[in-house]
């Protein structure tokens, strides 16, 4: 692990002129500053908010903390080149990034139907963005200035690195960065990378990149360095030939080719698997893949960045603000996260179809206490509409602060996939006495009526710490506590990597007794997915009966998203399954519901208390030879009646009350046809 700090560089010429309010967004805001030029054009498919919770902004603001003049081109018009020469030449790179979400996850719901809106952009409009941003901006950058290197990342790129199973084209893609024939890809949390590329560039005066092959976080179209060793794992490992590998030297790791990878469902699910094995920043190895002729070289993943690096990266002169340019527009992503604070990176969890594990991995970075608070002050003495309540300390997961692995030798060459899975790692520390406190002093600065914990609990971990349950409960719960045990039954749960509904039950148990305690009427929202990998409708009709029998009507339901390089997806694709070493043998069986119809009968599943669905669902359940679920009383699922102007095929016409025909109810006199 280097030892060098974030800031630690020599500062560029150009940090004479100080921080901007707003990193320029034009010519005549250069002009102001007393810029000729900029040094680094951010193309970003975000509108511009200047705030540490959106990545270009971030990146931004590191850069001009390292001396940079650093642009921002938001959200340019795509159709030609000239909108991404509004800033004129960059004297050292195009930094690209789709945003903050990845740009088809943006535009596109799990149905692969377009969104209307976009939380992102100014007015919640949509269609402000090119599909596959990334590509698109890549493209234009080298069509406005062809000799300016570019450099794509951000979340979009990040899960790109490698080929990659693309959900809404529905095959295999090469990696981005051979696509966008950009010259480095960064991926993950890239404040360190960046900022080496940044002063690389600028010792060598724009000459080019050169060999960034020993930069963490950072893919190269390069082959390996000479002499290398290469662990080839380009077969499954029933099928490969023994090979000796000096574990005491540097080595890299090659996966199976795009080419092979793209033809062969199992080899893509062998590397994916390889792929996450890799992806720990304290023992990853370098991966290889080629593309043709091409080779991508993937270095070793990031170093998580010290709470010192972590802190100053929170405490840059950021305006907390959208650009003026947008005046009075709401940018609901803005609106939402305006009084938030992230107080934490990363997360252990490791849940199969999260990409934060892919993306910023599983070691938890943490600010200090007085990093958290002074930002609390800042947003009590910056923001006008501040009125009091904090709507969230939190991160990817709440209540990871400050914890992590006790043991450091065992993390050194830990590759478990998730420290929670099958159960929690003895190695693990799970205090949550620090974040108790933290809470306490954050509710103690003046002007802070509320502090509310908005971010998911992980709810397997709270149990450890009944004392956080209780002063979560008494404290910082809004009415309602979001939480994901994302399934009931063990199939889907293995598959997630998530823990059996016994441990919701317990965090159920506890939660509702510290409301009692606290005289408090408070509720659990939990949240499920419908249609993950190896999800049968048995097993979606046995979540339905648990809803019901606890008495839960969720609304807000999510029908599962195959996301580049999540270890779900890779099930979704091939049918097979990563956690495991894939076998030639091995059948390619998982369950996957991968047609529109059974998606949402798995949706409906979720929501069998919508009329909408109950047509939907009877007949499901007539098919799956449970008729007896259909009926007007407690112990029934659905009833045998639809409302007027409900329902699906002309079913809405009935009146309320009116019974559906028999042969919709099961029975004796349904059909036996085969369905």
């Amino acid at each position: 692990m280097v030892e060098k700090g974030l800031f630690s560089y020599r500062k560029f010429w150009a940090h004479r002129f100080g921080p901007s309010r707003f990193l320029p967004m034009s010519r005549e805001e250069m002009t102001a500053r007393g810029w000729d030029s900029c040094d680094v054009v951010i193309v970003n498919g975000d509108a511009y908010v200047d705030h540490p919770s959106f990545g270009a902004a971030v990146i931004g603001r590191v850069l001009e903390a390292q001396g940079f003049r650093v642009g921002i081109i938001a959200q340019p018009d795509w159709s030609s080149p000239e909108p991404f020469r509004a800033l004129g030449r960059p004297n050292l790179f195009f930094g690209i990034t789709a945003g903050n979400m990845d740009s088809m996850v943006n535009r596109y719901t799990s149905d692969r139907k377009i969104r209307t809106n976009d939380a992102y952009t100014p007015g919640d409009e949509g269609g402000r963005r090119p599909d596959r941003a990334v590509l698109v901006y890549a493209q234009r950058c080298r069509e406005a200035y062809k000799d300016v290197p570019v450099v794509i990342g951000g979340i979009e790129a990040s899960l790109r690195r490698v080929a990659h199973y693309d959900y809404w084209s529905d095959k295999v893609r090469r990696s981005a960065l051979i696509d966008s024939k950009a010259d480095a890809l960064v991926y993950g949390n890239a404040e360190r990378s960046i900022s080496e590329i940044a002063f690389r560039l600028a010792r060598g005066k724009g000459a080019g990149l050169g060999d960034l092959r020993d930069v963490r976080g950072v893919a190269v179209a390069a082959p390996p360095p000479e002499g290398m060793q290469v662990k080839d794992e380009t077969r499954l490992p029933d099928e490969a030939e023994p090979q000796e590998i000096d574990k005491s030297r540097p080595y890299a790791i090659e996966l199976p080719s795009y080419e092979a990878v793209a033809a062969d469902p199992a080899l893509y699910a062998h590397a994916a698997r390889i792929l996450h094995q890799e992806s720990s920043p304290l023992n990853g190895r370098p991966l290889i893949q080629r593309h043709g002729d091409r080779t991508v070289w993937v270095s070793e993943p990031p170093e998580p960045l010290s709470t010192a690096d972590l802190d100053a990266v929170f405490d840059l002169p950021y305006a907390r603000a959208p650009h003026p340019a947008y005046g009075d527009a709401k940018i609901p992503a803005w609106e939402m996260i305006r009084h938030s604070l992230a107080i934490v990176r990363g997360c252990f969890g490791g849940c199969a179809f999260c990409a934060i594990t892919a993306h910023e991995g599983k070691v938890v970075q943490s600010r200090s206490e007085a990093s958290i608070l002074r930002e609390i002050e800042t947003i009590r003495d910056s923001d006008s509409g501040f009125t009091g309540v904090i709507s969230d300390l939190g991160g990817a997961t709440a209540n990871m602060w400050n914890l992590g692995c006790a043991n450091p030798k065992a993390e050194a060459v830990c590759r478990r996939p998730s420290c929670l899975y099958p159960d929690i790692c003895k190695n693990l520390g799970t205090d949550h006495g620090p974040l108790i406190r933290l809470y306490e002093k954050a509710r103690a600065v003046k002007g802070v009526k509320k502090i509310l914990i908005g971010s998911g609990v992980r709810f397997d971990l709270a149990v450890k710490s009944p004392a956080y349950i209780q002063a979560l409960v008494a404290n910082h719960v809004g009415g309602y506590l979001k939480i994901a045990p994302e399934h009931t039954e063990k199939g889907p749960l293995e598959l997630m990597l998530k823990p059996g509904i016994g441990a919701f039950d317990r965090f159920r148990k506890l939660f509702e007794g510290a409301a009692k305690q606290a005289g408090k009427q408070y509720y659990l929202i939990p949240y499920f997915i419908a249609a993950h990998p190896g999800t049968t409708d048995a097993d979606m009709l046995n979540l339905a009966l648990w809803l019901k029998a606890n008495g839960f009507r969720v609304d807000q339901v999510q029908t599962y998203l195959p996301t580049p390089m999540a270890l779900s997806s890779a099930m979704y694709h091939t049918g097979r399954n990563p956690l495991k070493p894939v076998r030639r043998a091995d059948a390619a069986d998982l369950p996957t519901a991968k047609g529109l119809r059974q998606r949402r009968l798995h949706k409906a599943f979720l929501r069998y208390h919508d009329a909408e669905n109950w047509p939907m669902l009877r007949e499901a359940l007539v098919r799956m030879g449970r008729g007896d679920l259909i009926g007007p009383g407690k112990a029934h699922l659905i009833p045998a009646w639809q409302p007027r102007g409900t329902g699906f095929g002309g079913e809405g016409r009935r009146g309320r009350g009116e019974p559906v025909p028999p042969c919709a109810r099961g029975g004796k006199d349904a059909p036996r046809r085969r369905r």
